[in-house]
């Protein structure tokens, strides 16, 4: 009876990996991750050729390396959706620790490609951001300590995730990277809020947060400068932001047409932070909406199924890998449209990087395990516990 009220899958001793596989994972959001890739594959045959002609590559050269690096991503993500949340820990724990070297290295190996910010490792055939893997790996951490804090004498894993989290800001910060800080911040308090977080605690954060921005802005001229582009009452149209702003408005409901955008010829990001105004521009309204809801499906099905777990563990990396992903999806949209002021952060799945595709493949591979059905942690395995 259990079982049919709460939809708890019979355990089934002895099944073989792949077919267990295919029964528990959320095939719905899996297949919203290919069809965004495939978007991100479309897109980029439009928006990679001018920079392709510009650094004198072949024009389908960046859509042969997305291709690439996405078949990687694509791996990593279905083999980490196959694991235990046991064995995803443990995952994320080594890969936490080496992220985290590669970020505290980068101010003395790292280069900033003529961008102003120190956040890439050059590898010669390719470039790798340790942030990007990172964020996946701190999440888990994080909520590894959240979860042992509410053991009997367990760690003050709420301090000790929220000073690790500043740590990675103050890094991050240095770089200077301060989409990725907030991001990370983000990712801690929403994990924390469902933890049972303390209200008048979460206000002093928030009140926190804004000082460090003030400070932030009073000392960075780089981010200061991109707070008062976004404020300024006026858009100049020769700007990365007139030019996608321009592009959105110029698609309209259908679109100018496959290839006859110009914004791609115009941003030298078009490609990878601004691929949604070449979403809009040459396929309309129509696409951004698709894009809008296979990110919010995922997003919503995976808080869905992440309400019927019972470890705490489990629940909370779910709940801050599922919210990560759909905030970076919003901010990086949100720029686009002016909504939010210039982050340099990419569309996941859909804009061109490889650190970003692998690491996301990676990061919602996390995800899929989480939220994978399983009759343990949910409620028909609390009372048979009981009843022993």
């Amino acid at each position: 009876m259990t079982e049919m009220v709460y939809g708890s899958l019979p355990v089934r001793d002895g099944e073989p990996v792949l077919p267990k596989w295919w029964r528990t994972i959320d095939k719905w959001s899996m297949s919203s991750v290919l069809i965004l890739f495939g978007i991100g594959i479309l897109l980029g045959l439009a928006a990679s050729p001018p920079l392709a002609e510009r650094n004198g590559f072949a024009p389908f050269h960046y859509v042969q390396r997305q291709a690439m690096f996405g078949a990687v991503a694509m791996a990593a993500m279905l083999l980490t959706s196959m694991m235990s949340p046991v064995l995803v820990r443990r995952l994320a724990v080594v890969g936490f620790l080496v992220s985290m070297l590669a970020l505290m290295l980068l101010p003395v190996l790292g280069t900033d490609f003529g961008k102003g910010a120190v956040r890439w490792y050059s590898l010669g055939f390719a470039s790798l951001q340790p942030s990007e893997f990172l964020k996946p790996g701190f999440v888990v951490v994080a909520a590894w300590m959240m979860a042992a804090s509410r053991e009997i004498n367990g760690p003050p894993g709420l301090s000790l995730s929220l000073a690790l989290a500043l740590v990675i800001v103050a890094f991050l910060a240095m770089q200077p990277d301060f989409g990725q800080a907030a991001l990370v911040l983000f990712g801690w308090g929403v994990m924390y809020f469902v933890s049972g977080a303390s209200i008048p605690l979460l206000l002093v954060l928030a009140l926190a947060t804004v000082a460090a921005g003030v400070v932030a802005y009073d000392s960075s001229e780089h981010f200061a400068r991109r707070i008062d582009g976004f404020l300024s009452p006026e858009l100049d149209p020769n700007t990365q932001l007139g030019f996608a702003t321009n592009a959105i408005r110029e698609g309209g409901f259908f679109g100018a047409g496959v290839g006859e955008g110009e914004v791609k010829w115009k941003l030298p990001d078009a490609h990878t932070d601004f691929i949604i105004a070449v979403a809009a521009e040459e396929y309309g309204l129509i696409l951004v909406l698709i894009v809008i809801a296979l990110y919010t499906g995922i997003v919503v099905r995976s808080l869905l199924r992440l309400m019927r777990e019972r470890d705490p563990f489990t629940r909370l990396a779910g709940c801050g890998l599922a919210a990560m992903f759909g905030v970076q999806a919003m901010i990086n949209m949100g720029v686009a449209v002016r909504l939010l002021p210039a982050k340099g952060m990419t569309l996941p799945f859909v804009s061109y990087g490889g650190s970003s595709l692998i690491a996301g493949g990676i990061a919602v591979g996390m995800l899929f395990a989480f939220t994978r059905k399983r009759p343990q942690g949910e409620i028909g395995d609390l009372l048979r516990g009981l009843g022993r």
